[in-house]
């Protein structure tokens, strides 16, 4: 029994791992980054601007163009016509800071007649158009 015991012993292989490999290769990772650490720490020494810490209340202008579902326009809650329309985009353009405009449109509105209106804030001048809308409603499935 004991011939046979000694055969098995031989046949299996050793179930050691060997951690000299990842030993070696930790301690390499380690003094890299113990070198190179420092360096990146202290790469460029910058004098920062001083800022106060007061918020400014800075409001941007906005003008505020209604279209409604039949077409009639209001530029700040007043109606306007479209001949006078282009004048006041000018002389909102020429303002300065120049206003926003917050384009307000019922889903109603033909998009022709809001292709128009950007088409004159373009031609104006204005760079800032934005549309208001209202958030969907949540679904209840």
């Amino acid at each position: 029994m004991n011939g046979e015991q000694d055969q098995d012993d031989e046949a299996m292989p050793a179930a050691d791992i060997n951690m000299t490999p990842l030993i070696d290769v930790m301690l390499v990772l380690l003094v890299i980054f113990m070198v190179t650490l420092p360096v990146l720490h202290h790469a460029a020494k910058l004098a920062l601007p001083r800022a106060s810490s007061q918020r400014e209340d800075l409001t941007a202008p906005h003008v505020d163009i209604v279209v409604d579902a039949q077409g009639h326009m209001s530029w700040n809650a007043q109606p306007v016509q479209e001949s006078s329309l282009a004048a006041r985009l000018a002389a909102a353009a020429r303002r300065t800071p120049q206003p926003e405009i917050r384009l307000s449109a019922d889903r109603a509105t033909p998009y022709g007649r809001i292709a128009k209106l950007l088409a004159a804030t373009s031609a104006a001048g204005l760079a800032k158009v934005g549309f208001v809308t209202e958030p969907d409603a949540p679904r209840r499935d």
